[in-house]
């Protein structure tokens, strides 16, 4: 049951509370069940896969951490529940700070929640289509230095930008404000590993008619590298999710995972 009063079925689903409910988590309203059940039934490996990002975040950040990494903000981050940055920060680099970036007003209360008391992590609204005014909102500014390193965090947040023009326009000018020695991590889900074209149709109807965020968009393996142009890549470079340096924990069959991933340093 969520945690969130269920006080209106008339409330939009969000991608935010459709990973939370993927997740297993419960700040999720009825509308986004409903969309995740819908998805689950045209992907029956959703769960794997919002498993696998959610994954995949974590090893991540420990790794940005494991190389000093202290600031970090997270676009299209949902809600930070169990096993989220600032989780991760507090046991291997706690002096670390974070910022959560999410288009969803209702996710951002939710986080600034879940945060209170924590003076090193916030939340704040944003659209990754427009991040000037991400870059620029005081509360980052107060918490972050970004004439200091930063790591970029993009976990399955690309593909609901559909336009190519528009999604690298956005991760341009989100590289160049990072300073030298900053950090880009995304995930993307994959052309290569898709359900069939009656899945598909069912999970894009989904998301167009329920959601605030839209349909997703699939990208190519040299599609998605596109997006580090320029970045030094960190070994293993371009990898399904569940092969960037992996666990015992990881599927066998790394296209279960269904997206692409990759950690990279700007020079």
């Amino acid at each position: 049951m969520s945690t969130i009063p269920d006080n209106s079925t008339a409330k939009p689903a969000t991608a935010a509370r459709i990973y939370d409910y993927l997740l297993g988590g419960v700040h999720n309203f009825p509308a986004d069940r409903d969309v995740a059940e819908k998805l689950i039934a045209g992907m029956p490996h959703a769960r794997d896969v919002a498993r696998a990002n959610r994954a995949f975040l974590g090893r991540a950040v420990r790794y940005l951490a494991s190389v000093g990494v202290d600031q970090y903000i997270d676009i299209g981050a949902g809600i930070p529940t169990q096993g989220n940055v600032h989780e991760i920060l507090a046991e291997v680099r706690p002096q670390a700070r974070v910022v959560y970036v999410d288009i969803d007003p209702l996710a951002v209360a939710e986080s600034m929640d879940l945060l209170a008391g924590n003076d090193r992590a916030t939340a704040v609204r944003g659209d990754l289509r427009d991040p000037g005014p991400i870059l620029a909102h005081p509360e980052l500014r107060h918490l972050l230095d970004l004439d200091q390193p930063v790591a970029l965090l993009l976990v399955a947040v690309l593909h609901f930008v559909p336009d190519d023009a528009v999604a690298h326009n956005a991760v341009e000018l989100l590289q160049r404000a990072a300073a030298p020695g900053s950090y880009l991590a995304a995930s993307h889900g994959a052309t290569e590993r898709t359900p069939s074209e009656a899945e598909y149709s069912t999970i894009e109807r989904a998301y167009d008619q329920r959601t605030m965020t839209g349909s997703a968009k699939p990208r190519s393996r040299a599609e998605f590298a596109s997006f580090f142009d320029g970045w030094e890549l960190v070994d293993p470079g371009i990898a399904w999710l569940s092969e960037w340096h992996p666990t015992s924990a990881d599927p066998t069959d790394p296209t279960l995972s269904g997206g692409w991933a990759a950690v990279a340093r700007k020079p």
